[in-house]
């Protein structure tokens, strides 16, 4: 079995934070500082953010109208086109070292989505993969999308799953750059179900599915508390890193 994974949830964060904290911890994981880490975090003000590739008419929303309601755009460096983020959507970004794992980008990206579809499948839901298209769907609607960078060996960026998302912040882009398909979340699908549970779902079987030691340990990076640590302690509001 592998060593445990830490999970640092981030509560809620603005886009830029995220990224820049990404960053720092993609640097420290080249150099052997720190073991794999999965970090958490719901963002807020909500963002669109395009892939290295992605065509910026994908975003059908003027800047006027996205200024007006506080919607930032940013350009990234990670695979995938326009795609949403925002409060009520799970985002995780797995700092992991592919070379050690002995894992390609394929495979890797096989993986997220298999947690995905598992985590899932807690609640009732269905989930599969696409052949055509990356990130786990729902018949033609996709729940969760997925979008990767690797920098000298080690993962960064990853996969946005809606939990209970305004889905009506979707009409403003081409969801992926892909037309003709749907957005769907886990409350549209089986109602409401609490975000704490559902991070508590995709730690598990994230641990599962990489060997990690279930007994993760968890550091909070919000001050509003991380509403839940795993290690079997429930209804916490807030420790201490």
């Amino acid at each position: 079995m592998r060593n445990g994974c830490e999970v640092l949830d981030l509560g809620r964060r603005a886009y830029g934070s995220a990224l820049d904290l990404q960053r720092e911890l993609v640097e420290k994981r080249q150099r052997g500082a720190i073991g794999d880490t999965l970090v958490l975090v719901e963002h807020d003000p909500p963002v669109l953010t395009l892939g290295r590739r992605a065509n910026a008419s994908n975003i059908r929303a003027g800047a006027a109208e996205l200024a007006h309601r506080g919607i930032g755009v940013h350009r990234i460096g990670r695979g995938g086109d326009a795609t949403f983020h925002g409060p009520g959507q799970l985002v995780g970004y797995p700092i992991v070292d592919l070379r050690a794992a002995g894992l390609g980008v394929r495979r890797y990206v096989d993986a997220l989505q298999e947690t995905l579809i598992r985590a899932l499948a807690t609640f009732g839901i269905q989930a599969a993969r696409d052949p055509a298209f990356t990130g786990v769907w729902i018949g033609g609607d996709k729940i969760a999308a997925i979008g990767v960078r690797v920098q000298r060996g080690v993962t960064m960026h990853g996969f946005a799953l809606n939990v209970s998302v305004d889905l009506g912040y979707y009409d403003l882009i081409v969801p992926c750059g892909i037309q003709g398909r749907g957005v769907t979340s886990i409350e549209k699908l089986v109602g409401r179900v609490g975000m704490a549970d559902v991070k508590k779902a995709v730690v598990r079987e994230f641990c599962r599915g990489w060997r990690w030691d279930e007994q993760v340990r968890q550091r909070c990076g919000s001050r509003h508390g991380c509403g839940f640590r795993w290690a079997g302690v429930t209804n916490s509001r807030g420790f201490a890193p």
